[in-house]
């Protein structure tokens, strides 16, 4: 069996800086207790071992119960100012570990409804970062004096239901704004059928690099194998839309966060793929049926001063 890797993976920049930042928060910890407001990144492996250096997750349920002394980490996704004020409340050190392209997209939300516009934004309900997107554009509808107009769609039909209760309309002055894990093809969909309703709507792709890179790795990946390993946790937008491009693309496509979970298929498969998603930072190997596939937690070269 042919093993064959795509040319891009490991972590992405955004998530190297957040998981750098709970390594130093927890390395420098004078004795408080050092929290994630949500979990850090979608990756259990990474998460279970943060887990057993202290880190603790914190919810919005919990913040009542943080102390000065205590350290809270803002995740990857970023958090609404909601709750950047009530964690700033409380005394404590805050570490803002959002990504720096998530915190772009927070701006332009921001900017955005300070100026009247509807939001449409392309993306996965509850997922954190569309809440703290959320959160900033509804902040500035309201100390700007607009009501909120902050619309989530998450394929074409969502649009055109919209459009149908007369929430998304030519006379309204209108953005297309995403996720920045969401799907390339289908934010193309979103935007040209946005266009036809609202013919003067703004189009700003906010699809970070790293999504575009890995999702055309992945479809040239998939061009040469027989089967994709798609390698990530199952809570991951990002990692479950690379399975779905795996999964149009090849006959054999299956989503694992372990050696263990190998369907046994793909051993008998002449080429697999392996795809790794933006929070993995690791590759796996498979040498035979029997044992075969090792997944270090880190690549030190790319994460430093980092002890899982």
């Amino acid at each position: 069996m042919k093993v064959v890797r795509a040319d891009i993976l490991g972590f992405c920049s955004g998530v190297r800086r957040a998981v750098n930042s709970a390594s130093d928060a927890l390395d420098s910890s004078s004795g408080g207790t050092v929290y994630t407001f949500g979990p850090l990144i979608h990756n259990p492996i990474v998460l279970d071992a943060f887990a057993r250096r202290g880190l603790r997750v914190l919810s919005a349920g919990g913040i009542g119960s943080v102390r000065a002394e205590d350290t809270v980490i803002i995740r990857a996704h970023g958090v609404p100012p909601e709750i950047v004020g009530k964690l700033s409340g409380t005394g404590c050190r805050i570490v803002n570990a959002t990504c720096p392209l998530v915190m772009q997209s927070q701006r332009r939300a921001a900017d955005y409804a300070s100026r009247g516009f509807t939001v449409v934004f392309a993306g996965d309900a509850n997922h954190g970062e569309v809440v703290g997107i959320e959160g900033c554009a509804v902040e500035s509808y309201a100390k700007n004096g607009f009501a909120p107009d902050f619309l989530l769609v998450r394929d074409v039909s969502d649009v055109d239901s919209l459009a149908a209760q007369g929430k998304i309309a030519p006379s309204k002055k209108t953005v297309l704004l995403s996720q920045t894990t969401f799907g390339i093809t289908m934010f193309g969909k979103i935007s040209a059928r946005l266009s036809e309703i609202v013919p003067d709507a703004e189009i700003v792709s906010s699809i970070c690099p790293a999504t575009h890179e890995r999702q055309s790795a992945l479809e040239r990946l998939c061009s040469v194998a027989d089967g994709i390993l798609v390698v990530g946790g199952r809570s991951s937008a990002n990692t479950n839309r690379l399975l779905a491009v795996a999964a149009e693309r090849c006959a054999h496509a299956a989503l694992i966060e372990s050696k263990a979970e190998i369907p046994a298929e793909f051993f008998s498969l002449g080429c697999v793929g392996l795809r790794l998603a933006r929070a993995r930072p690791t590759t796996l190997s498979m040498r035979s049926r029997s044992a075969s596939c090792r997944a270090p937690f880190c690549r030190r070269e790319r994460v430093r001063s980092i002890r899982l």
